[in-house]
């Protein structure tokens, strides 16, 4: 009976983006910096490894691209830790800004002109930008003018919370305009 031994095995590489850390670190030389920020001097990668276990620190490559690659003394968890950190606070404050769309006719009646008016000013308000469609149909084509004044009378109807991001114009049988929400300072 012959046992073939599967070395296919790794251990998970639970690293971000695989950084170079402590014995991942193999440079002839490197340049280092210490746990105070201090310049340490050029030296082979085992002789900063033995520098960051002097301080019982982590030796980190900061700058792998560099001649020579610079590297830094510090405690590799605590630096995770404020990266994640400060991932998560700009995630948070990051925001998503939505394009909502509102569709019209060339003969649309006052109210319901003053209904997605109303409509767009809270798409508006939210900071969301507003997507207004005309659409023709059929011989409605040959009087895009009408369509035309039903977009212009819209925009001013909203133009107290509203930029004009993209100006009207033609694309097929749909008159497009983009509105923006004002910038607050």
């Amino acid at each position: 009976m012959i046992i073939i031994a599967d070395n296919s095995y790794k251990k998970p590489n639970n690293k971000k983006d695989n950084e170079l850390v402590n014995d991942a670190v193999r440079f002839p030389q490197v340049r280092l910096i210490g746990p105070d920020g201090e310049q340490l001097g050029i030296m082979s990668s085992k002789e900063a490894q033995l520098k960051a276990n002097s301080y019982e620190l982590d030796l980190f490559c900061v700058a792998p691209q560099a001649v020579p690659p610079v590297c830094k003394i510090l405690n590799y968890s605590k630096y995770r830790f404020e990266q994640q950190k400060k991932a998560k606070e700009a995630k948070k404050n990051q925001r998503i800004v939505e394009l909502k769309e509102i569709q019209l006719t060339p003969q649309i009646g006052t109210h319901d002109l003053e209904t997605k008016a109303k409509a767009a000013s809270k798409f508006l308000a939210a900071g969301n930008k507003v997507k207004v469609g005309v659409r023709f149909r059929g011989r409605q084509m040959t009087h895009t003018e009408i369509g035309m004044d039903v977009m212009n009378l819209f925009i001013s109807k909203v133009s107290d919370i509203s930029q004009v991001e993209k100006q009207p114009n033609m694309e097929g049988r749909w008159l497009i305009a983009v509105l923006a929400p004002l910038k607050t300072k």
